[in-house]
């Protein structure tokens, strides 16, 4: 499966009723088991690029905070957010400021815009309903050859900085700290 295979299985499901992620395993669960271990590869492949600092300092801004396990929620709904949202973010993180979704996120006072932990399981609950086992996905892995590309490193890509730094996070990141009114007074 390619990037471009993987993208239109995510545009399905971002163009089907209701939640995301179900929609996603309903998909994902109509193909064979190895199609769905490739969306799994390129699922990795997609989320470990965005593993930077500058994107997780959008993290933390847009959820008030973000722990390790958040920001892979965090990447993930980027990718369930669809192809032109995704490298919009990757090319500039504090284009996020003008989503409908942090908007509305901002405006309700919430932190819980782009972050999707279950799109991180979708190929997991497809494998699992395919084959009515809950270890059959693990078992496939641990069979079939290495195929992933080095997935993420121990550091984040890019220049490390303080993200309670306001100075810094408004310098970094003026759109997203204006919306999420960091420094501001009262």
């Amino acid at each position: 499966m390619d990037m471009d295979d993987f993208w239109a299985l995510v545009e399905a499901a971002r163009a089907a009723d209701g939640p995301y992620a179900p929609a996603l395993v309903d998909i994902l669960a109509a193909h064979p088991p190895e199609r769905i271990l490739d969306y799994d590869d390129r699922f990795h492949e997609a989320r470990d690029a965005l593993y930077r600092w500058d994107l997780w300092a959008a993290a933390h801004l847009i959820g008030g905070g973000c722990s390790d396990d958040a920001f892979m929620d965090f990447r993930a709904g980027l990718i369930a957010l669809g192809r032109e949202a995704y490298e919009d973010a990757s090319r500039d993180p504090d284009g996020l400021a003008g989503l409908p979704v942090v908007l509305a996120e901002a405006r309700a006072g919430g932190d819980e815009a782009i972050f999707d932990e279950d799109a991180n399981y979708c190929a997991m609950g497809a494998f699992e309903r395919l084959t009515g086992d809950e270890e059959a996905f693990d078992r496939a892995w641990a069979l079939r050859p290495p195929t992933r590309a080095g997935g993420v490193g121990p550091y984040p890509a890019g220049e490390d900085f303080d993200f309670d730094d306001d100075a810094e996070m408004r310098r970094r990141l003026p759109r997203l700290a204006a919306l999420f009114r960091v420094g501001a007074e009262g």
